[in-house]
C-alpha cells in the first residue's frame, strides 16, 4: 500500500481558495492572516492571525480552512489555531490582496502613516485623494466609512495596524 505524503506548498495552495467570509475577492492567504502551516504525518496544523481577536467571522474561517485542508486525499486532521501574538498588521496584506479589497470597493489600508499619526485613503472607485471620513466605526472592527466627493460614492477602507516600536497602533 502506497502513502501519499503532503507537501506544505500543497497545503497553502488550498488555502488560496479561503476567501474572507465578509469579503469574497480576498483570500486568507493574501490577507496574510496564515502564519505557519506544519505538517505531521496525516495531520497538518494552520496557524493562523485575526485582523481582530473578535472578529465574528473567526469560527467561519476556522471551518473554511478545516474543508479545504480536508481536500487533500492524505490528511487525516486539520487543526486551526488563531494566535494572539505576534499580531496581524495591515502590511501583511499581498498586493493581489489590495488589489481585491478595490474590486470588492474597500480601500486598503496605507502602508504608512503621516508623522502626526494621520492616515490618508484614497477612493476605490475612481481613486481620488478628495474624501472625507464619514465614520471612523464602520461595519466591522477592522473598516471605516470614507465618502469620495469626487465620485459622490460612500465607501468603507481597512483600518491601519501597524506595529510601531513595541506597541501595536489601531487607527
Amino acid at each position: 500500500m502506497s502513502t501519499v505524503l503532503i507537501n506544505v506548498d500543497e497545503i497553502y495552495m488550498l488555502l488560496e481558495d479561503v476567501k474572507d467570509p465578509e469579503i469574497d475577492t480576498v483570500s486568507i492567504l493574501d490577507l496574510g492572516m496564515v502564519e505557519k502551516v506544519t505538517v505531521s504525518n496525516q495531520d497538518v496544523s494552520v496557524k493562523m492571525l485575526p485582523t481582530f481577536l473578535g472578529c465574528p467571522a473567526l469560527p467561519i474561517i476556522q471551518k473554511n480552512v478545516e474543508t479545504a485542508v480536508k481536500h487533500h486525499p492524505a490528511v487525516k486532521n486539520v487543526s486551526v489555531e488563531f494566535l494572539r501574538s505576534p499580531s496581524w498588521t495591515s502590511d501583511r496584506i499581498t498586493k493581489k490582496g489590495n488589489a481585491g479589497l478595490k474590486v470588492f470597493g474597500i480601500s486598503p489600508p496605507p502602508r504608512q502613516l503621516k508623522n502626526d499619526g494621520s492616515w490618508h485613503i484614497d477612493c476605490p472607485y475612481c481613486e481620488s485623494t478628495y474624501v472625507t471620513m464619514e465614520n471612523i466605526f464602520g461595519p466591522t472592527a477592522c473598516r471605516s466609512i470614507l465618502y469620495c466627493k469626487a465620485c459622490k460614492n460612500p465607501f468603507e477602507a481597512m483600518k491601519p495596524m501597524i506595529k510601531r516600536s513595541n506597541k501595536m497602533e489601531v487607527f
